[in-house]
């Protein structure tokens, strides 16, 4: 007998009732004790008739249905991208042992850096078609980068996908496949979603697992980012329960209608699995994002210029409150249209347009989905006396940068970019970083995509357009307006300062 056995003898005979009978249920089999001997029946039990479990299997249909609905819609998603250059050191070799023009690869001395070719890593995430025609949102950090993307579909044709523009603010993408009569998922209300609702997760957990769907409820809404290191990108996110994994993000978070309400983007977890507390991007900023994208290959989030705290039980007292909702300036960015505004530190944001602002997150949530240049007004009290504040969204960049993709003339999203370029405005840091004398105008290229028309053209990160087509540029914007004015495969003439100097680049347009 083995001692876990043993074990459950001992304790039964303990628990001896009506004499010296005692029972007790291991693993559905009932063990009968009698003194010291042991005799095992094993007793089959009768299934529960209908009315027993009938809310059960009522569920059981409802999600079972609810997944059907919902599975064709969701696509694995597989990206090709370079890794990052790597370099080997070598030791005991001098620069005058190395062929005629290496040496400007290495540094002195005998130990040096060798350049290597990066090499292609893979990944795998998951996305949500949205329109039979072919486009699916998925997360920014699935396909940034990629050099190729392949998406499976339900039926299981893999289809190559091109991009059609991301956003890092939000990290949210649309790629599209070329296809039609495509199963699409129509977008829900996520300002509906309250603590305790279900909602059904799908992706491609772990990458291998396609087209899986987890179950859960909604376990908090308007969840800050945990992990932003800009304290100017979003939050809002919807907590959940539902398994979410590596390979899940970009996937469906669905409600019990089978409505788009969320794309799952990142979890916390110490082992980098599911650990209860998975995060998806609520459908009211991926809407709003996947539209813009697909309209223009490009999105312009609102801007104010603006620090902020939570006002909380702790510190409304300081701020003369008396309920603990709100926002708190901490910080006004100069020339900002806050700053211009007269906004300052200690003003305690109540009301944008009328509406009630509970927090900091709601509060960037709802600017960065206002267009740039649009009037609002704020209400706020500053040192416990309540004013109205009037002033024009500017709008919002990360680290410069204006767009990440563009667009042919007639409208059709491209690939990143026509050119393949990412371009940033030459504020005072950008000058500085590139050591750029004060009398060069321009855009200055951050990124070249690889294999782009750009890159064959010899463009390189740290080049600042001058002049687009023989016309000067002065901002990122203008240089990305001027490319998008000419029509898909002609050739465009650039002036690029690189180097310290300038001279002319011809770029060949991809054809269609």
């Amino acid at each position: 007998m083995s001692i876990s056995t043993n074990q459950l003898v001992s304790i039964a005979r303990k628990l001896t009732l009506s004499g010296s009978l005692a029972t007790i249920a291991v693993l559905g089999t009932v063990h009968f004790l009698h003194q010291d001997n042991v005799h095992a029946a094993h007793v089959t039990a009768s299934p529960l008739d209908d009315n027993s479990v009938a809310a059960l299997t009522s569920m059981d249909r409802a999600m079972q249905s609810l997944a059907a609905r919902v599975t064709p819609a969701v696509v694995n998603v597989a990206v090709t991208s370079k890794a990052e250059e790597q370099s080997v050191e070598m030791q005991g070799m001098d620069q005058q042992d190395l062929p005629p023009g290496f040496a400007q690869f290495f540094g002195g001395g005998r130990h040096m850096q060798i350049p290597q070719r990066p090499e292609l890593q893979h990944g795998i995430g998951s996305g949500v078609i949205i329109s039979p025609d072919g486009y699916i949102v998925t997360n920014n950090h699935v396909v940034d980068g990629a050099t190729q993307i392949k998406v499976t579909l339900h039926d299981r044709r893999v289809l190559s996908a091109k991009v059609i523009g991301g956003d890092q603010l939000t990290d949210l993408a649309v790629i599209k496949v070329d296809a039609h009569d495509l199963p699409a998922v129509s977008w829900g209300d996520s300002t509906k979603l309250e603590p305790g609702q279900t909602v059904l997760a799908f992706g491609s957990p772990f990458g291998y697992f396609q087209f899986s769907v987890t179950r859960g409820i909604v376990s908090a809404v308007n969840r800050q980012n945990p992990y932003s290191e800009d304290a100017r990108k979003l939050g809002g996110y919807i907590q959940t329960d539902a398994a979410i994994n590596p390979g899940n993000s970009g996937g469906a978070l669905v409600n019990s209608h089978g409505e788009l309400v969320g794309i799952n983007t990142f979890i916390i977890s110490n082992s980098g699995s599911f650990a209860g507390a998975g995060f998806a991007i609520p459908a009211q900023i991926a809407k709003a994002t996947a539209d813009q994208i697909i309209k223009t290959g490009g999105v312009h989030h609102g801007y104010l210029g603006i620090g902020m705290n939570d006002v909380t039980p702790e510190n409304a007292h300081f701020f003369n409150l008396t309920e603990a909702t709100g926002s708190i300036v901490s910080q006004v960015t100069p020339n900002s249209p806050a700053s211009r505004a007269g906004l300052q530190n200690g003003d305690v944001i109540e009301q944008l347009n009328g509406q009630k602002v509970l927090d900091g997150s709601s509060l960037q949530v709802a600017i960065a989905g206002v267009t740039p240049g649009t009037k609002i007004q704020l209400g706020i009290l500053r040192n416990g006396h309540p004013q109205t504040v009037d002033l024009t969204v500017g709008e919002y960049h990360a680290n410069g940068q204006v767009a990440k993709a563009e667009r042919d003339a007639d409208g059709a999203a491209k690939q990143g970019s026509k050119l393949g370029l990412a371009m940033l405005d030459l504020t005072p840091e950008v000058r500085q970083q590139l050591n750029l004398p004060n009398d060069v105008k321009g855009a200055a290229i951050e990124s070249v995509r690889p294999g782009s028309p750009a890159e064959d053209a010899g463009l390189q990160s740290g080049d600042i357009i001058v002049q687009v087509n023989r016309h000067d540029i002065d901002s990122a914007n203008q240089a990305v307006t001027s490319v998008r004015a000419i029509p898909s495969g002609q050739d465009v003439l650039l002036l690029v300062w690189s180097k310290g100097g300038t001279s002319y680049r011809i770029v060949h347009q991809d054809q269609g």
